[in-house]
């Protein structure tokens, strides 16, 4: 869909440079599209919520190590 809208040339410039596009277009778009992923990342939170009991590194160690200690015991 063509649109003709007024964009100031620094934030263009400087979306251009964060994104890596190679057109204002390419630019535009990718701004775009991951302005509505945070948004439905956002909607998801608010309907899920947030996950507080998640594992630590510390608590994944062990669990590999415990898991490696079952294993040789019922060789």
């Amino acid at each position: 869909m063509k649109t003709t809208i007024d964009i100031p040339e620094k934030d263009l410039q400087e979306a251009i440079r964060h994104t890596g596009a190679k057109t204002k277009r390419e630019a535009v778009v990718f701004a775009l599209q991951d302005f509505n992923r945070r948004r439905r990342l956002a909607a998801l939170n608010g309907i899920l919520g947030t996950f507080t009991d998640f594992m630590t590194q510390d608590d994944l160690l062990e669990m590999r190590k415990d898991a490696v200690c079952r294993e040789r015991g019922s060789r």
